[in-house]
């Protein structure tokens, strides 16, 4: 549903304006500064949302790599006999596990709020 502009509301209501050059010069600059917030707040609706799917394709992301990871863990170690390199790794994995995952979580979580955090809310840091 479209909003009706401040003109169109000034132009049916029709107050009483003083007769003086200055106040319709004023009053289009207080239009137009109006209009500029409406365009910031719509950049940040913009920002938001591409920050939102940003998140999400992240989450997925790490979801899916820590998913790979936990289908590793069923192996047992005593089964593991050979010394490659892939078998170190998950022998190292299955003992720190309940460490690394929520890491990962915790990384997560705070990827999300340093990408949500605006420039300008940073400088005034």
């Amino acid at each position: 549903m479209k909003e009706p502009s401040i003109e169109e509301f000034l132009r049916e209501n029709k107050p009483v304006v003083p007769d003086d050059p200055t106040f319709i010069l004023e009053t289009r600059r207080r239009m137009a500064e109006v209009e500029g917030i409406k365009g910031e707040v719509d950049r940040q609706r913009r920002y938001g949302r591409t920050v939102l799917i940003i998140t999400l394709v992240v989450g997925v992301v790490i979801g899916a790599l820590a998913t790979a990871l936990a289908f590793l863990f069923p192996i047992e170690p005593a089964r593991l006999t050979g010394e490659s390199f892939w078998e170190g790794v998950r022998l190292f994995l299955d003992g720190w596990k309940y460490i690394l995952m929520p890491a990962v979580a915790v990384s997560a979580i705070l990827l999300g709020l340093l990408l949500a955090r605006d420039r300008r809310s940073a400088e005034l840091l």
